[in-house]
């Protein structure tokens, strides 16, 4: 079966390598040269289009595509934004990418299934309205949808929750669970979908997912690049020890007693984060963890963005921050992925990307079975 598939804001293309080599993109689109750059690099520039998708019209999409995968921007529905919800100016470009589906429709090259990803604070931006616009344009539209919050620490060692909304035309059988399950239907969608208007609510899908596959590799076994001389002076990893409060002080010691223990590396990540001390000012901590997994990595413009790396060594504690490949390996990204030259660049394109082999197993378990139930119905 040929696949066909439009990827917008598609920064560097990691939606399409999770999608996998049977898709074929007729149309990618991203508005920054430098993430662009990063795409043609990996994939070549025939599909790619890098101009604002506010000046994109129907015809710049050629044929019929059976998917369209848009990661608009999330900066201003983020925690780490500045709260404008879906009219900030990054954010507000979802509605010209659903005005295009919309004229695809028009002109009788509907696309019939189509995942929106974004943060898992949109469905609570702006005090919900921003979920309820998306939810009411898509049924109005005819479409069907399903939410999920996936998080991307069930493939990678990265703590990673985001918001899907696969939404589609097809039929659903054999693809909709008779209520939420647990693992991809938390409580924040279950308000949200309370609250919806009564023919948005029935046009609301509960997609049945099985539970994810255990994770095998933990934040240790992706550190592969840094030689000796790339961490930090010791005096550096002290004062990180010194802004520490207690509690964090006993992870780090037991951490290092693991490591003496085992003759093993034990990794972990640190944030930098004011907190108000026990006399009301506000101080400056280091807050680390050392549970495998690495915090959400985030873009060098977001809002704490800095994440520490974090690494008992032959009983002593170390530190450094993520090299490039290493982000890229904890977004599921293969070491042949072509990163750009620059770090700043490299973090930027990764803090925006999505998980790979987290995209790979939705496309699995429901984008593909989708299509093919579309596919039968045309045929």
């Amino acid at each position: 079966m040929s696949l066909f598939c439009y990827e917008f804001f598609a920064g560097g293309g990691l939606a399409r390598l999770g999608l996998g080599r049977d898709w074929n993109c007729l149309m990618a689109n991203d508005v920054s040269e430098k993430k662009a750059a990063a795409y043609a690099a990996n994939f070549g520039d025939g599909p790619l289009l890098v101009r604002d998708i506010r000046t994109l019209s129907p015809e710049d999409l050629p044929g019929r595509a059976h998917l369209a995968w848009a990661s608009f921007p999330c900066q201003d529905l983020s925690l780490a934004g500045r709260g404008q919800g879906l009219q900030g100016e990054r954010s507000s470009t979802f509605w010209p990418f659903w005005e295009l589906m919309r004229a695809l429709q028009d002109q009788g090259r509907e696309v019939p299934v189509a995942v929106i990803e974004n943060v898992a604070g949109a469905i609570t931006s702006n005090g919900g309205e921003d979920f309820r616009a998306i939810l009411t344009a898509m049924s109005r539209a005819g479409y069907r949808f399903g939410p999920m919050v996936l998080d991307g620490r069930w493939f990678t060692p990265q703590s990673r929750p985001r918001l899907f909304i696969a939404a589609t035309t097809a039929p659903a059988d054999g693809l909709a669970s008779d209520g939420p399950l647990p693992h991809c239907h938390p409580e924040s969608l279950r308000r949200a979908r309370a609250g919806l208007p009564a023919e948005v609510r029935r046009n609301w899908i509960w997609w049945s997912l099985p539970e994810p596959p255990r994770r095998t590799t933990n934040l240790a076994d992706i550190l592969k690049d840094a030689d000796a001389t790339a961490w930090d002076p010791p005096e550096k990893t002290r004062r990180l020890v010194e802004l520490m409060a207690p509690g964090h002080r006993l992870n780090v010691k037991r951490a290092l007693e693991e490591s003496r223990a085992t003759g093993r590396i034990v990794a972990g990540t640190l944030y930098k984060r004011t907190r108000k001390g026990p006399d009301g000012r506000s101080v400056q901590r280091a807050e680390v963890r050392f549970d495998g997994v690495c915090g959400c990595l985030r873009t060098p413009a977001g809002g704490s963005s800095r994440q520490t790396l974090v690494a008992a060594v032959d009983g002593e504690l170390r530190s450094r921050l993520l090299t490039p490949r290493e982000t890229a390996r904890l977004m599921g990204a293969p070491d042949g992925y072509l990163l750009p030259k620059r770090a700043n660049e490299s973090y930027q394109l990764m803090g925006d990307g999505v998980v790979v082999p987290l995209v790979a197993w939705l496309e699995r378990q429901l984008l593909r079975p989708l299509v093919e139930r579309a596919q039968e119905r045309a045929s």
